[in-house]
């Protein structure tokens, strides 16, 4: 009875529905429905056939493009922005005991980021990072000033650890205090031998004898004026010599000391010399009465001496272990240093600045110091591990070059004020005794107990392939830089093409 009243209210429903007169109705959604009417439920008496009609076919607009970008569910991880090898690290550790102590912590992030795992990234990852703020900044890249186009990228120089050139010096006194080797303005190298001293121009490439004593004396010492017209030489009868390097003529002889000489400075006029007594002598070499002041301060031979560039302080250096800065104006030292625990050879003042002044002490010391003269402070100190011999500052570069004994007879390289080590290079068989520095401030010169005598091409100047002009020396030396790294002397074909043979050469 039921089901037969329900179908009969059914019909009734239906018959009053089809009696309702149907508006004309138009409206664009049944043509290009909205895609937040799909799926819904049918508004406005339109049926679900006008709703779900398919879109019409065409390409789609940026709108629908941007619509299409892949989007994830903030509860699932997304695998492409999740770093595997981080997130396992950091899942292992969880379970372990936090340390709290800083220098664990540290450890652990050092060895983490060598191994290029981050500590701190989160395990899950639902969307990729936001862009970091290292990369550059636009603006100053762009305001940066454009590179020429001859301008290299690479400004890195290279540091050869062979030498450009090897010359034989026999008779060579193997002796620390003793000072025989020195380079002029005019490229001229002057070298003591015994009892004699050699001339070998750098540009022509002749060796010429100076001069040779008599009797027991020997060569203590070599030093060059500052325009490399003159060469004084002190002796070990305690004479100082001064020789004409053009006219190779002898132009006078100053006497006095009690020992022998050996070491020497000049500044102008005034030649300072130190003896083996530990007294220093200022000479006047323009007048008859040349000695014009005495500078007793050491209690051990004086074996380094050096004049500062503006005339105003002399620096010695004794096998007292002392170093002690004189005034030009006084007899007094202005102060003394002592922490040096052997003898004091090696002394040099920096000349880009004038008040930082260099030494090196000998085999049970090992240091290289560092002064302010004119607060008397010690700035730094380098343990070399070898015995200081000679230093020599670079003129283009905050960098210096020191020359060392034992026990690895080598050249070392050194920055500056960092004082990071930049290049060893092996240098000679036995100790470097003595080091100069060319004019043009590029290459160095050593001198060692091997009787060898080899040149260094170390502070190159920059930007410079091809160099001329007085104080070039690599024009010279690259003749004999494929024989010369290999051989002990010079006895191989450019050896006799480089040095004029015919004449009497103990530098061959």
């Amino acid at each position: 009875m039921s089901d037969y009243s329900s179908k009969s209210a059914l019909s009734s429903q239906t018959a009053h529905q089809s009696k309702v007169p149907s508006k004309p109705f138009k409206d664009e959604r049944h043509v290009n429905p909205s895609p937040r009417t799909i799926g819904r439920p049918s508004m406005g008496g339109l049926g679900e056939s006008a709703v779900l009609a398919p879109r019409k076919s065409g390409p789609p607009s940026p709108r629908q493009k941007k619509t299409k970008a892949s989007q994830y569910d903030r509860f699932i991880p997304n695998r492409t922005a999740m770093d595997m090898a981080s997130s396992q690290f950091n899942i292992a550790r969880s379970d372990a005991p936090q340390p709290l102590d800083g220098s664990t912590i540290a450890y652990q992030e050092t060895v983490a980021n060598a191994c290029g795992v981050s500590m701190n990234k989160r395990i899950l990852t639902f969307k990729e990072e936001a862009p970091t703020s290292e990369k550059d900044d636009l603006r100053q890249v762009y305001s940066r000033p454009a590179l020429k186009a001859t301008a290299s990228t690479s400004t890195k120089r290279r540091i050869l650890n062979t030498p450009e050139r090897v010359l034989d010096a026999p008779g060579l006194v193997d002796d620390y205090y003793l000072n025989l080797l020195d380079w002029s303005q005019g490229n001229m190298l002057a070298i003591g031998l015994d009892q004699s001293v050699y001339l070998w121009d750098a540009t022509s490439g002749d060796v010429n004898s100076l001069c040779q004593l008599e009797g027991d004396a020997y060569i203590s010492s070599v030093k060059w004026t500052a325009d490399g017209t003159y060469l004084a030489i002190g002796t070990s009868e305690g004479d100082v010599q001064i020789w004409d390097a053009e006219t190779q003529s002898k132009i006078r002889t100053m006497s006095g000391h009690q020992a022998r000489v050996g070491v020497m400075s000049w500044e102008t006029h005034t030649l300072s010399s130190g003896c083996r007594d530990g007294s220093i002598w200022n000479h006047d070499v323009r007048v008859a009465n040349h000695k014009t002041a005495e500078l007793v301060a050491h209690g051990g031979e004086v074996c380094g001496l050096t004049w500062r560039s503006d005339g105003a302080l002399l620096a010695s250096g004794g096998n007292d272990n002392l170093v002690n800065i004189w005034d030009a104006r006084t007899t007094v030292p202005k102060f003394s240093k002592t922490q040096h625990t052997a003898a004091v050879k090696a002394l040099a003042w920096s000349p880009w600045q004038l008040n930082l002044l260099a030494s090196g002490g000998g085999s049970y010391d090992r240091h290289v110091h560092f002064w302010n003269t004119t607060t008397t402070a010690r700035l730094n100190s380098i343990d070399t591990g070898s015995q200081v011999t000679a230093i020599q500052w670079s003129n283009e570069y905050r960098e210096l070059v020191t020359s060392h004994g034992f026990p690895y007879n080598h050249l070392a390289l050194w920055s500056y004020p960092s004082l990071t080590k930049i290049v060893d290079i092996p240098a000679h068989d036995t100790r470097v005794l003595h080091m100069a520095m060319s004019p043009d401030g590029q290459s160095v010169a050593t001198a060692a107990s091997d009787e060898s005598l080899k040149f260094w091409r170390i502070f190159e100047t920059r930007g410079k392939s091809a160099r001329s002009g007085k104080g070039d020396v690599a024009g010279i030396m690259s003749t004999s830089t494929a024989t010369s790294a290999g051989a002990s002397g010079l006895g191989g074909p450019a050896a006799a093409s480089a040095l004029d043979i015919s004449r009497p050469s103990y530098i061959r």
